[in-house]
């Protein structure tokens, strides 16, 4: 048997590879997606083939994942439940993606993860398998009885690994489990999972805790055409690039760090930690064009299918019909979007400082509380009295 582990060389990931050489008898090919990680990704290789693996692919799917997946996910302005950026979630579709198509090449029966049978990452990558190849096995081990009676909790994995030389980076002390890529990281379980602890400082990596962030605000402009930011303070930047930027600046200032307990798909409440500095900023910013250069009705109906698009990115339907399809209305929606904003950092804060744009619908002259170029606000009263109507007739009635 012949399997494609998505692998971190984290504690789970690692457990994994060499259980499922010894009950599986299986060939582990590893494939672990640069997706942003950066340091994570050192000695990755010699880990995983000292640990059993035939072979492993580290391939850099960076600026794809920012082109194809960040980028359409932020022009759609997608945000769930609390305010959740959606950064573990929109990763998962690539990397299962790349694993189907590893699968292929080397005539794999299966793949293989380390998503729990409690979490949204277990639908997240076999949906989009299924997808993309339909007859594809799937390989969940956190969902095989024997599995958890081996490993009863993370301590007993610890001493499994110890027992096999296997290094992990994971202490009794410090238990929680982290997933980062070029949008965030995530904090999630151990000693998380009290929801009325309050994450310690040591936790964070990309971003300085807000009181320690400089005394001295920075302004950054963005530019966007057609919805994606194009240009950091007047340099032209891919996606990629916009993202490295942004996301040095954010973390900086202490942008981007959000506490939520949300709503898994399996039906469990979750509390989770996050860092997204470089997509808080580019959400800010993004609405500050929308503000001037979007229809009123259009973006009232795009607001209102926000919560679809973003639930079916959480749920893992990237792939779906019906996300395609809604992406297509969220593109036409952010066609408009054309212009530059200027944002504030300052302390943990991201705050619109300005808004121009060459197609803006904002006329300062019709808007102005001075004259009345324009508009004839004798209008107002028939439009007031029109709107009064059935209020009126509901009124006499004593309703």
């Amino acid at each position: 048997m012949k399997v494609v582990l998505a692998y971190s060389g984290g504690l789970d990931t690692s457990v994994i590879l060499k259980w499922l050489k010894e009950t599986y008898k299986a060939e582990v090919i590893c494939f672990a997606a640069n997706i942003g990680q950066e340091e994570e990704l050192s000695g990755l290789r010699q880990k995983a083939i000292r640990t059993g693996a035939s072979k492993i692919y580290i391939d850099d799917l960076r600026e794809e994942f920012a082109r194809d997946f960040i980028f359409p996910m932020l022009r759609a302005g997608a945000v769930y439940e609390s305010g959740y950026l959606l950064g573990t979630s929109i990763a998962r579709p690539l990397i299962a993606k790349r694993m189907v198509e590893i699968a292929r090449e080397n005539k794999a029966d299966a793949i293989s993860h380390g998503a729990t049978g409690k979490g949204n990452d277990q639908v997240r990558f076999e949906l989009t398998a299924y997808a993309l190849k339909p007859g594809i096995q799937v390989i969940a081990p956190w969902r095989e009885p024997r599995f958890r009676d081996q490993f009863t909790g993370r301590q007993a994995m610890m001493d499994y690994c110890a027992k096999h030389g296997i290094h992990i980076d994971v202490t009794s002390k410090k238990p929680y489990s982290m997933d980062r890529n070029l949008l965030h990281i995530s904090y999630e379980g151990g000693i998380l999972e009290d929801a009325w602890n309050e994450p310690t400082k040591d936790i964070f990596k990309l971003s300085v805790a807000p009181e320690d962030a400089p005394s001295k605000p920075e302004y950054v402009t963005i530019d966007f055409k057609e919805g994606d930011a194009v240009a950091v303070n007047g340099r032209k930047m891919n996606p990629l690039k916009v993202m490295e930027t942004l996301n040095r600046l954010g973390g900086k200032h202490g942008v981007g760090r959000a506490d939520l307990v949300e709503n898994r798909f399996v039906g469990i409440k979750s509390r989770g930690v996050y860092e997204t500095p470089g997509g808080t900023i580019l959400h800010k910013a993004r609405e500050a064009v929308e503000q001037i250069t979007m229809d009123r009705e259009v973006l009232h109906l795009r607001n209102s299918l926000i919560p679809k698009y973003a639930e079916l990115v959480y749920y893992g339907f990237w792939f779906a019909p019906e996300r395609v399809m809604l992406q297509k209305a969220m593109d036409d929606a952010a066609a408009c979007v054309t212009g530059t904003a200027r944002l504030k950092l300052y302390k943990g804060s991201c705050t619109i400082a300005g808004r121009k744009s060459k197609q803006s619908l904002f006329d300062p002259k019709l808007a102005s509380f001075e004259g009345n170029v324009g508009y004839d606000q004798s209008d107002a009263t028939g439009f007031i009295k029109l709107n009064a109507l059935r209020l009126r007739v509901r009124a006499r009635l004593g309703k």
